[in-house]
């Protein structure tokens, strides 16, 4: 008879849970301080996304980062089905959308030039980007990482396609592999530069990586001293270290006519004379389907003595 009312009284307590879990499941889930924010009765789902967030933990009962974000919702909470908030976040323009973000994140020092950057000027939004409720652009699983955010890559190549095509060619930066981002180089908030690099030149932004290249060094070679991407196309090449040709022709773009001889191969298979005959004289079976790089290694600058660095051969 005992055994009967135990299993009786656990019979009903299971039935009680179970009719109790629908209307637990509707409940909005409260925020990190413990208070439901009133826009999550309706949008639940959009206050679950953000609940883990930083806007999220800054949220309250009146739904106060809602609101920052999507206006005021006085009028919204009377009668949802009329009032609908400003929400120009989704609806306004791009200086709008961006205005809505900036009343937070304005003194942030990555945006100081956000106004002078090209995105701003392009009429390109933070939401192109950016999705603060993880659904347009996330979460998904990032390819070749451990991360659950979007390959930042792939954020960029979805406009910057002509830039993409080149990180995918033979010789490239690890930048579709993760290991080397986008923003490593550029910032995407804005920038003085040309390019929105985050340094003031693209030697400079080279060189904070390629140390080894900064020299000073006795015997500058003028075009690396100029301009790295003079040679390299830092996104990728169908060349190996990122040139933009192989050499020698890279190289007999400025020494066409100079030594040993510096003019371009001929039909003889060997060099010829800058008309295009043939220079018997001056073909060298040492420089036929070489480089320039055989005898030139120290191609970026030297500081050996004498003729060994001023032709930059150590």
């Amino acid at each position: 008879m005992r055994f009967e009312l135990a299993a009786s009284a656990l019979f009903s307590a299971l039935c009680f849970l179970g009719s109790g879990a629908p209307a637990l499941a509707a409940e909005a889930v409260p925020d990190s301080k413990g208070a439901t924010p009133i826009c999550a009765n309706c949008h639940e789902d959009r206050h679950a996304s953000i609940l883990m967030t930083a806007h999220g933990a800054k949220n309250d009962a009146n739904g106060s980062m809602c609101q920052n974000c999507h206006g005021d919702a006085t009028e919204h909470l009377k009668d949802p089905s009329k009032a609908k908030p400003a929400n120009l976040i989704k609806y306004g323009t791009a200086a709008q959308k961006a205005a809505v973000c900036l009343t937070c994140h304005q003194t942030n020092r990555q945006l100081a030039f956000w106004e002078s950057g090209k995105h701003a000027l392009n009429d390109v939004p933070c939401s192109s980007c950016h999705s603060i409720h993880g659904k347009e652009r996330g979460p998904t699983i990032a390819p070749f990482t451990t991360s659950f955010r979007p390959n930042e890559a792939e954020i960029c190549g979805t406009c910057h396609q002509d830039i993409r095509s080149q990180t995918l060619k033979p010789s490239h930066h690890p930048i579709m592999e993760g290991k080397v981002k986008c923003s490593d180089c550029h910032n995407p908030h804005g920038s003085i530069s040309h390019v929105m690099l985050r340094d003031a030149s693209v030697n400079d932004q080279c060189l904070s990586c390629h140390t080894d290249k900064r020299g000073p060094y006795v015997f500058q070679h003028p075009p690396v001293e100029e301009n790295c991407v003079t040679c390299h196309n830092p996104h990728g090449s169908s060349h190996e270290k990122l040139l933009n040709e192989h050499t020698p022709n890279l190289c007999q773009d400025c020494h066409d006519v100079s030594r040993h001889p510096g003019t371009i191969y001929g039909g003889a298979a060997g060099f010829a004379l800058p008309n295009g005959t043939p220079n018997p004289a001056g073909v060298n079976t040492r420089f036929i389907a070489r480089a320039c790089l055989n005898c030139h290694n120290a191609v970026h600058g030297s500081n050996a003595p004498g003729s060994k660095g001023q032709f930059f051969l150590r």
